[in-house]
């Protein structure tokens, strides 16, 4: 199953994430297939930027947001 979930790339202490579509046995820093935005936490307020029109296919797809994110597109809208 294809999940569209949180990839960490920041460092110790300092956050930052990738929005990401990944099969959902990858491991959470794992191989992915393709980035679809970021997320900044550490900003005020969190700084969230998704490519719409990718989030779009991969949804109709069938790919499935994770709680985390799906909150964070929420917010981001």
């Amino acid at each position: 199953m294809v999940k569209i979930r949180l990839q960490r790339v920041g460092a110790k202490k300092a956050p930052f994430y990738h929005i990401v579509v990944a099969d959902s046995r990858s491991p959470r820093d794992g191989k992915i297939i393709e980035q679809i935005g970021t997320y900044d936490p550490m900003t005020n307020p969190a700084t969230i930027v998704v490519n719409e029109e990718k989030l779009a296919t991969w949804t109709k797809n069938g790919a499935k947001p994770t709680e985390s994110v799906k909150a964070l597109l929420e917010k981001a809208n």
